[in-house]
């Protein structure tokens, strides 16, 4: 596997859990959670990966996440 195709596991890896996280904390439709996850600051970091955020843990970055949620603000 490339380093290319590493990547892009790992950013697909944490787009899923970030929606399984949205939809149970929220309560959203997954077409929303997909939405607003794709609309975000966060991912537009997320696939930035000079700065190495899509090696962090799901979790990690869905707190990120979670904070854009809340606050309009990544």
């Amino acid at each position: 596997m490339s380093q290319q195709q590493q990547q892009d596991f790992l950013i697909a890896y944490t787009v899923d859990r970030m929606t399984e996280y949205l939809i149970e904390d929220h309560d959203l439709p997954i077409i929303k959670a997909l939405q607003f996850i794709y609309n975000s600051d966060t991912y537009q970091k997320l696939i930035q990966t000079d700065n190495g955020l899509y090696e962090q843990s799901p979790s990690y970055v869905y707190e990120l996440l979670n904070k854009e949620y809340h606050t309009g603000v990544a």
